[in-house]
């Protein structure tokens, strides 16, 4: 069989839109250019040299139906949930949340100068999963792996694996690859993927050139894009004079029906409709001992 490389698709400019209490973000999807890449419903990106585009932050809100993804490289957030999780996502951590059958919780930057760099994925989660117990998975920047390749390229493992090295995020359904990628001037990556995986990278810092297959273009892509890829076995990217730092995701798909109403993402329109009725009659999350569950009820956020 011959290795085919992934085909670019298509290379979105991210959408600026407000969201939480007035955080403005760019969003790779979705938006009319694309709608989901199954098993991902959203991904966004809220850096910012400018605190007010951030500090409003995303207050308690909730979720369900969903796995939420925060990732930060640059400045702190605080966050807290509805099943006792308390702390900061500092730079280089990691929160990979379940919301399964319902979580309340809030994400608020610390800061109030400087920069933010940070974004946020949802995965979807299959039928049969959604009304699981939520989930909570906090990864510290030193337990994530940093491997070193050939020509300077440095690959963070988020989930997934690179070679015999694989990152601390387990346990999840859509078995994904998050990789945060840099190449260095001059340099190249290859990455060998599941053909079944579906597959998308963001540019964030820096500009290379996506390969395909033999005897077509290259793809030159500039931060900030959202590169949509084809089917394939492997990913190759190279750089010229500019470094490239962008991330990589990966996921099996679930194949499902999906009816999504802001934060609640389910099979039918019936069960969203439960969900708001969860919402309103206080049965939305199981109380946490000594909690008083009625603090954790309000108005949520339109999305995160």
């Amino acid at each position: 069989m011959s290795i085919i490389s992934r085909k670019v698709l298509n290379a979105i400019e991210p959408q600026y839109v407000l969201e939480g209490a007035g955080v403005r973000l760019r969003r790779g999807f979705p938006t009319e250019a694309l709608d989901y890449l199954d098993p991902f419903l959203l991904f966004d990106d809220f850096s910012s040299n400018n605190p007010a585009d951030y500090m409003k932050g995303f207050p308690m809100h909730p979720h369900r139906g969903i796995e939420t993804v925060t990732y930060i490289l640059a400045g702190e957030v605080n966050h807290r949930d509805s099943i006792g999780n308390a702390g900061k996502i500092g730079a280089g951590d990691v929160q990979w949340m379940t919301s399964g059958r319902g979580i309340m919780h809030e994400e608020m930057p610390s800061s109030r100068s400087g920069k933010l760099i940070g974004f946020q994925l949802w995965v979807n989660l299959p039928a049969q999963r959604k009304m699981n117990e939520p989930r909570y998975q906090g990864i510290l920047s030193a337990d994530i792996p940093e491997v070193e390749l050939n020509d300077g390229v440095k690959v963070r493992v988020i989930a997934g694996r690179v070679g015999q090295v694989e990152g601390p995020v387990t346990g999840i359904v859509a078995e994904p690859t998050y990789l945060n990628v840099f190449i260095p001037s001059y340099s190249s990556f290859t990455h060998e993927i599941d053909e079944d995986r579906t597959a998308f990278a963001y540019v964030f810092e820096g500009e290379g050139m996506f390969e395909v297959t033999e005897g077509m273009a290259r793809q030159f892509i500039q931060h900030r894009k959202l590169v949509v890829l084809g089917a394939g076995h492997s990913l190759v990217v190279k750089s010229k004079g500019q470094s490239i730092r962008f991330l990589l995701v990966l996921g099996k798909p679930i194949r499902e029906p999906i009816a999504r109403y802001g934060p609640f993402v389910m099979n039918t329109r019936e069960e969203i409709e439960q969900a708001l009725r969860d919402l309103r009659n206080g049965t939305f999350i199981d109380p946490q001992p000594n909690s008083d569950s009625n603090s954790w009820y309000g108005s949520p956020a339109k999305e995160k």
